[in-house]
């Protein structure tokens, strides 16, 4: 369980790197479109992760992977784990970055004193960090829902076996691989507000549609449900890096990102399959969690409808002193 938390800690810190390292290197007028490649690491990594598992269990018994099969994909995430210290040391900060940096050290030669960035991000930005968790809020909840929560419901619920769902989970998984950044890329032209209020009200309304396709105990049907819940969670998680990257100036921003994108995750997604759990076993229905995720939908639609458009900010300016001609 340590080790779980300090896994936890390790990638909350390193998506905001991720996401904030590309997001500033590139070009300003497909900043959604790129942003949204980090994102659809959690598609490849589901991917790999299962069909790693389809393999080994088309070559071992259930008793040798219960007595040392699972340790094979633990040890082979090293490679990752050298691909990605590899990235970490080769690559250089952004412009913007260095620009800041600079900046920052004539202000401390000239006597002002430095301002630590989570101190900074709570005082000068608590609208941005309580918007970008708002945002974040039906997003986390809805992809627990749609590939997690799935599972127990359909084998717990309606007695179907587990490969059924993780069928219907890798297909869902290819197809959100595929539509992130599709989705990233029409939040660079039609703006980030409207593709992500498009995916909030989205699965508001999906997750109704949802538990009844499950419930046919069809596979075909399980599909389409899984699928259309992924597409319309890719419609917020595509634009969602730039969108956060957009909302703070670049001394606080990989503070302020990651601090409401975690948040975010603690109160949403961590709590979101006991809280889906405990509904449907209560009142006997998956409809609960039909209302569950759209009542998160609804705070992320209210969260994302009250803030301004983002598309076209400069990255380098301090969006706490623009504010008023920023939105």
């Amino acid at each position: 369980m340590v080790l779980r938390l300090v896994q936890g800690f390790a990638i909350g810190g390193e998506w905001g790197g991720a996401v904030l390292i590309v997001s500033e290197h590139g070009d300003p007028a497909r900043r959604g479109y790129w942003a949204s490649w980090p994102q659809a690491g959690v598609p490849v990594g589901q991917l790999l992760a299962n069909a790693l598992l389809f393999l080994l269990a088309a070559v071992q018994s259930e008793q040798d992977f219960q007595a040392w099969g699972w340790r094979i994909p633990f040890l082979l995430s090293a490679v990752l784990v050298l691909i990605g210290l590899y990235i970490r040391l080769s690559i250089e900060e952004s412009p913007i970055f260095k620009a800041a940096q600079a900046k920052a050290a004539e202000l401390a030669a000239a006597g002002e004193k430095e301002v630590v960035p989570i101190v900074d991000v709570f005082r000068r930005y608590p609208r941005e960090v309580f918007t970008a968790m708002g945002a974040r809020f039906a997003e986390n909840v809805c992809y627990y829902i749609f590939t997690i929560v799935i599972t127990s419901y359909a084998t717990q619920r309606l007695d179907l076996p587990s490969s059924f769902v993780l069928g219907a989970v890798l297909i869902g998984a290819a197809v959100h691989l595929v539509v992130i950044p599709i989705w990233g890329a029409l939040s660079d032209r039609f703006g980030r507000k409207p593709i992500y209020l498009l995916g909030a009200a989205g699965v508001g309304v999906w997750a109704f549609v949802f538990i009844a396709l499950i419930d046919t105990r069809n596979f075909a049907l399980t599909t389409l449900a899984v699928v259309g819940g992924l597409v319309f969670h890719a419609a917020m998680y595509g634009p969602q890096a730039a969108f956060l990257s957009e909302m703070f100036g670049t001394k606080v921003r990989y503070s302020g990102v990651s601090i409401g994108y975690q948040l975010a995750s603690v109160v949403a997604g961590g709590l979101a399959p006991i809280i889906a759990v405990a509904l449907y076993t209560s009142f006997d229905s998956g409809y609960a969690v039909s209302v569950y995720v759209a009542l998160s939908a609804l705070l992320t639609i209210v969260a994302v409808a009250s803030y301004g458009e983002t598309r076209h900010r400069d990255l380098a300016e301090d969006h706490a002193i623009t504010r008023g001609t920023t939105r």
